[in-house]
């Protein structure tokens, strides 16, 4: 059978979706991976597991086919950072786009007066996620380490290299480094010389439609990011429609044909493709925050698929708005719109009448509304939002999706379940090599849920409430910070 295949290099797993020739998923494979925090603030994996990862998926599918796949389109996870020598070998563990080591560096560069100027020109928001802070982290903190790396790059770069032995970086992973201009295509001076980089000791930028054969005669195309592929898989590139993710974080993003910035909540701008930017923010609490919860109130290391069944089952019999209880999110930290590691998470509006209940569905609740927040802060320099385009884990809950509609008050549509990233892959492919001349479009039904108009107006009042909470505990968020760092 004639395939496509596209290929998700995330931060938990790697993942091929194979696509036959109507472009319809047929059949995928997953491939998991660890995540270490030797130190509180790290965040570290090991990129020869994650290419091994990625080499047994491709295997796995070619021998499920009897055959190579026409073309092989590439995703990736933003962010990460390795260190490698001449000959593309890792001098110590990538950083993940979780590690906050960097976020002191963070905050003094988005208070300087060159800050807001890199913004600007990068889209990429300044924060620890970006590799401009984790560079400045390795030139500050490891000199020895920034002094003999020969090439700065991603996981998908190291991928490439490993596949064709050249350090090459598609425009989309370039422009959420916070090192790249997305207007002229090329590494940025002025945040090159913030991190004391020149553009020789970073790989060379590319279209999102590169592409090279291997020795099989197998076409790659280099492709894009996760984020800004998830919107190409969710049908997500028409004006006023929306795509939302929730995985292990979660993020809010819409295309658009020119860059749209939010000074106030550093929304990004990253590109697509030579025609259109993908504009949104990223949350640092979806499902993770979900696993801490539903582990720590059950008091399980593994939790199976009955735990999550009996959790959304207890969530239906709670009203809308846990009965005044406001969960904040931020257990790891957060990034859009407050962008601050040092947040915490919190409940808020505890009384004797709260049950587990209340506080298992203002868990979902309080991810929702750190979407909403997100949400609004991009519509806010764009037109209306009409449609949310969802996709992720969570899309297998009925009620959760109820409740982002409700919150939000839009029409939330579920084209697919959580492959968004490995399909938009493989769109992107199949368009750079000439099968289609336009991305496809999801040969999936559309199930789509309304807001409850009741719910949603009470959702107005909470939202209000939250947004209100982080101004108001964000000094002692800090101090707590700094109390736990000197424990």
């Amino acid at each position: 059978m004639e395939y496509i295949l596209g290929i998700d290099i995330g931060t938990g797993s790697t993942k091929a979706v194979v696509l036959n020739m109507n472009y319809e998923p047929v059949d995928s494979f997953q491939e998991f991976y660890p995540s270490y925090s030797p130190i509180p603030g790290y965040s570290e994996q090991d990129p020869e597991v994650i290419w091994t990862a990625f080499t047994a998926c491709i295997r796995e599918i070619v021998a499920r086919n009897g055959a190579s796949p026409v073309v092989i389109g590439l995703s990736s996870a933003m962010h990460s950072l390795i260190n490698v020598d001449q000959n593309g070998n890792p001098l110590a563990p990538m950083m993940t786009w979780a590690d906050s080591r960097s976020s002191e560096i963070a905050s003094r560069i988005k208070a300087s007066d060159q800050g807001m100027k890199i913004y600007k020109t990068t889209g990429t928001p300044i924060h620890a996620m970006s590799p401009l802070c984790k560079v400045i982290w390795q030139a500050e903190n490891n000199p020895e380490l920034f002094k003999q790396t020969y090439k700065f790059i991603s996981i998908k770069e190291y991928i490439w290299y490993r596949l064709f032995k050249e350090f090459k970086i598609d425009h989309s992973i370039a422009s959420c480094t916070g090192l790249f201009d997305i207007k002229s295509l090329a590494w940025s001076t002025e945040a090159l010389a913030m991190a004391n980089l020149v553009p020789e000791r970073l790989s060379v930028p590319v279209s999102t439609s590169y592409s090279r054969k291997d020795d099989w005669g197998v076409t790659f195309v280099i492709g894009a990011s996760d984020g800004c592929l998830a919107n190409i898989g969710s049908d997500a590139t028409d004006p006023g429609i929306a795509a939302l993710t929730i995985g292990t974080s979660g993020a809010v993003r819409i295309s658009s044909k020119d860059p749209i910035f939010n000074e106030e909540a550093m929304t990004f701008s990253y590109l697509l493709d030579e025609q259109k930017y993908v504009c949104g923010g990223p949350v640092n609490n979806g499902g993770i925050a979900l696993q801490w919860f539903l582990k720590h109130s059950l008091g399980r290391e593994e939790l199976s698929p009955e735990d999550y069944t009996s959790f959304f089952e207890k969530i239906e019999t709670i009203p809308a708005g846990s009965a005044g209880l406001i969960f904040l999110p931020y257990l790891t930290g957060e990034r859009a719109p407050t962008w601050d590691s040092e947040s915490c998470g919190a409940f808020f509006g505890l009384r004797l009448h709260h049950r587990q209940g209340h506080f298992s569905r203002a868990v979902l609740e309080g991810i929702c509304y750190a979407l909403n927040d997100v949400l609004l802060a991009v519509e806010k320099y764009s037109e209306e939002i009409r449609q949310i385009n969802v996709s992720g884990g969570f899309v297998h809950s009925r009620i959760w999706m109820e409740i982002l509609a409700d919150i939000t008050g839009k029409d939330i549509v579920l084209l697919q379940t959580e492959d968004a990233s490995a399909i938009g892959a493989a769109y992107m492919a199949i368009k750079a090599v000439g099968l289609q001349t336009e991305y496809p479009s999801s040969k999936n039904g559309k199930q789509t849920i309304k807001p409850n108009q009741q719910n949603h107006k009470l959702y107005v009042e909470m939202f209000r409430i939250y947004q209100q909470l982080y101004p108001g505990l964000k000094d002692s968020m800090h101090q707590l910070h700094l109390l736990g760092a000197l424990s």
